[in-house]
């Protein structure tokens, strides 16, 4: 039986103290084999966020069917509010954590990282600035990557194709680059040009950025998410990697990153640098920004022009490379620069 009423019946939400939330998605299942060091990785993660992150961040961790120890760690970030929010479920799959984490706030940008995420001083800043600068920013990464024009940039290069901005500009962190490449497991067998230029926007002195972005961390407008499907069918990869890369592109947002490298990848082997990094940081006294700009969703045919006829156009070889050297890449380079091997 139900005495009285609910005093929160049609009580209107307050807005939103945050300004920018981080998901981070966890699943190390044990401590063996593969995920020796992962529950070391995850504190540094951790650790690096609340060095780096102004105090309008709202941090939510997706629990993707962790062992009890990781569970019992996570509580305890919680309980000492180190962390906003936990959510606990069975393996479900990295994207269909991170889609539970994005429902039930209002929060305008929203950064999903990898648990194996090393954030540096400055990232949050850096971001803020490049989508309150660029209205049609609308995922920024934290690490350049080697030809990330080529993927999911079609929209972006269409818009820019006749700017005297959109030019090839000499890589910024070389090291940074590499790191990032060891940290997955490549050899120095690559194209050794593409740690030399990578194509970006120069915006000013002091804005520059590079066209497209790697997925282990990067930020996003949550009105990308304003509409988006409840459940994908693959724990990891299919077409999770590509969901997130697509959505931008209906509301026409440009896919970006730093110009400067502001994240390092620890991937899953604990190394005594990574402990030295955090340890050499100072706490981050960030200025929170919001109210960047929104787009509303584009046509079929604007997206199918831009993202799709006009992308076949450059991958014409000669069109191709008539393009490399039309944005300003000395011509030694143009030749091989689709490339990827030496």
């Amino acid at each position: 039986m139900r005495v009285g009423f609910n005093p929160h019946k049609d009580v209107a939400h307050k807005p939103s103290p945050y300004l920018h939330q981080v998901i981070i998605p966890v699943y190390i299942p044990d401590s063996d084999g593969y995920f020796t060091d992962s529950f070391s990785i995850l504190k540094l993660c951790i650790k690096s966020i609340l060095k780096t992150c102004h105090d309008k961040t709202f941090i939510t961790v997706a629990n993707n069917g962790s062992s009890t120890e990781i569970v019992n760690y996570l509580n305890g970030l919680l309980e000492s509010r180190q962390i906003n929010e936990i959510i606990h479920s069975e393996n479900i799959g990295k994207l269909n954590a991170v889609l539970k984490g994005l429902s039930g706030n209002d929060i305008e940008l929203v950064t999903i990282c990898d648990a194996d995420t090393l954030f540096l001083s400055g990232w949050q800043q850096e971001t803020q600035k490049i989508f309150s600068r660029l209205p049609k920013a609308g995922v920024v990464g934290l690490v350049p990557q080697i030809r990330t024009f080529s993927y999911f940039c079609g929209n972006v290069i269409f818009d820019n194709f006749f700017s005297s901005r959109m030019v090839f500009l000499p890589v910024k962190n070389p090291d940074g680059m590499i790191r990032f490449y060891e940290s997955i497991g490549w050899k120095r067998d690559y194209n050794q040009n593409f740690l030399k230029y990578a194509l970006g926007l120069d915006i000013a002195d002091d804005l520059k950025v590079i066209l497209g972005t790697g997925h282990f961390a990067a930020t996003y407008k949550k009105d990308i998410f304003s509409e988006v499907t409840t459940y994908l069918g693959y724990k990891l990869g299919g077409n999770s990697e590509t969901y997130l890369d697509e959505l931008p592109l209906k509301k026409d947002y440009w896919r970006l990153t730093t110009y400067d490298n502001y994240a390092y990848h620890m991937g899953n082997t604990f190394e005594p640098w990574m402990e030295q990094e955090i340890d050499a940081m100072t706490s981050s006294n960030v200025n929170s920004i919001s109210g960047f700009p929104k787009q509303k969703c584009i046509s079929g045919l604007s997206y199918t022009l831009k993202n799709k006829l006009f992308i076949r156009f450059l991958k014409v070889k000669w069109l191709y490379e008539w393009f490399l050297k039309s944005r300003k890449l000395p011509k030694d380079l143009a030749e091989n620069f689709h490339e990827l091997s030496k």
